[in-house]
Formats: C-alpha cells, structure tokens, sequence
C-alpha cells in the first residue's frame, strides 16, 4: 500500500492581526488584520498535501458559514476532509497576533474542534491510513483527548505508524508535565516533534542534545526530531546526534513554522527518505513559511522550485 497521511485535530479559522510598530497599550495603530485558515492539525495536513503525499483530514466543525469554508479550503489544498458537524458548536477560531519583531502569541477559543467524540470517528479512514498524525491540542482537555486516543489504537490496529506534535510549551505546564506524559506515552507513537521549549518543559533539560536524549527514554519507540526556530533543527536516532543548520532567519511572521515543518517532514519521511534529508528539506520549507505571514501562504515560484 502506498504511504497515505491522515491528521487527525484541530481546523480553525485565524483571525490574524500584524502590527508595524510596537503596539501601545491603550492607543491605535496600523496593520494587517486577516482572516486565514489554520489550526494545528489541519496545517500539517496542507503542508503534507503540498509536499505530496496524499494527505486525509478528520475534525469537527460547525455547521456554519465558516465550516462550509473550511470543506472547501482543504479541497483546495488537495485535502480529503472527513468532518463531523455539530449544531451545538461554531467552529473553531483563533485570535493570533504578530508583533513587529515577526514573533506571535495566540488566543484560541473553544470551537468545535474541541467536542469530538469517539463514537464520531470516521473508523473506516483510520482502518486504511497507513500514518496518523496527531497534535497535543486534542490532548489538553476531553473531549477531544479520547477521540484522539481512540484514533491511535485503530489506526494502530490496522499496522498504522504515529506522529505527535506536543505544542504548546505553555499548554503542557498548565495541564502538568506528569498528566501529559500519562496520556500521550502509552499511544505508541513512532515520530515525536516537539520544539525545544516543548523539549524542555517535558524533561527539565535545557540543552538540545540532552533534550533529545531524555525524549527518547520517555519515548522510547520514537524518532525524535527537535525543532529548533532559527537553530534549525536536531533528528535524534540510535544514539546519535545530527544537526540540521537554518535555512534563514529572516523572521517575519513564525505563525505555523513548525506545522509546516512537520508536514513537509512526514511528506518525505513516511515514502522512504532518510531522517536526516527530510529534517533538511522540512528546515527549508519552513524557512520560506516565516518570510511570509499565516500559517500556509500561497505558494510562489521560490518555495516551487523548493517542493
């Protein structure tokens, strides 16, 4: 059977603001507001679909305006969506803001995204994924915690392999580093990609390759590749520590760097291509996403010449 990915998590619609200057608490200023799709989940879908690999999606979304635009958003990404709508819930957005140094901070609200049950997963899509990608913003509250759960033991049933994404940093600390683990250690999960501040709250460590090392004994069946911003990136394998220089760090807006990183990792991992190779290619990829803003920028000739 040829490679499929299917991500399994969050879409929601970013309501993305970029200011020129620093913004003054209380005053007005001129940027950009946009509206633009995202969500963690469904980026690394995109971006894998970009790269080539023929890439599923299942979520929840509201039976609304916006979820109608988000079945033809992943359409026209080349994304087969596998949606559950709810009547109860709008879907979901999320308030992101880009302050003039490029960096962002984000307010995510609870769409629904975060209502998924198990009883709604699309059981027939995971019994023929071969990859299953998942993100720890399904993991932070239940539902959607035991969907995503249940996700991974079909899919694993069915001789499927398992990615996780385990942002944010922040999100981790307030859910407690020992009831994270506890929850996301026992899912079998073969491909660990965290950043290094995800790195760090998980195993106190503050040094890449010691992050690493402790990742792989809390993980022991994972390859784990550390995303490291404008340090580039770190694949940790049997023992042995490679690193993958930046490709720039012209930062401009680092919404969905490491969605985009992710994506185009798996594209070219999970068909065959070494780690390392594919942390390469993924480094680049992710590059050309922070020179732009949003999460999934149209494509230009630049970033073709890359895919």
């Amino acid at each position: 059977m040829d490679a499929e990915l299917c991500a399994i998590g969050d879409f929601a619609w970013d309501v993305l603001i970029r200011t020129n200057t620093e913004l003054l608490q209380g005053g007005d200023t001129f940027g950009e507001v946009m509206l633009l799709p995202g969500g963690s989940a469904a980026n690394v879908a995109v971006w894998a679909a970009r790269c080539g690999m023929p890439t599923h999606f299942i979520g929840k979304i509201g039976r609304d305006r916006m979820g109608l635009m988000a079945h033809e958003d992943l359409h026209n990404e080349g994304v087969t969506p596998h949606f559950v709508e709810s009547e109860a819930h709008l879907t979901g957005s999320v308030a992101v803001f880009v302050d003039h140094t490029g960096e962002r901070s984000m307010v995510s609200g609870h769409g629904a995204d975060f209502f998924l049950l198990p009883s709604e997963l699309p059981k027939a899509v995971l019994k023929q994924t071969t990859h299953l990608h998942l993100t720890a913003w399904s993991f932070f509250t239940d539902p959607p915690r035991e969907a995503s759960r249940e996700a991974a033991r079909q899919a694993q049933k069915s001789g499927a392999t398992i990615s996780f994404d385990p942002g944010s940093f922040q999100m981790i600390g307030e859910m407690g580093v020992d009831n994270f683990l506890d929850v996301t250690t026992d899912i079998g999960i073969d491909i660990f990609l965290p950043n290094k501040e995800e790195g760090a709250m998980l195993t106190g460590e503050t040094e890449p390759a010691a992050i690493a090392r402790k990742l792989d004994q809390l993980y022991p069946s994972a390859l784990v590749i550390l995303k490291l911003d404008a340090d580039g990136a770190l694949v940790y394998r049997n023992d042995e520590v490679a690193h993958i220089p930046p490709a720039t760090n012209n930062l401009v807006d680092a919404t969905g760097a490491g969605d985009s990183f992710a994506g185009a990792f798996l594209a070219r991992y999970l068909v065959g291509v070494d780690a390392v190779e594919a942390a390469t290619y993924a480094t680049k990829v992710a590059a050309w996403v922070i020179e732009h803003t949003g999460a999934r920028p149209e494509i230009d000739s630049r970033l073709a010449a890359v895919l």
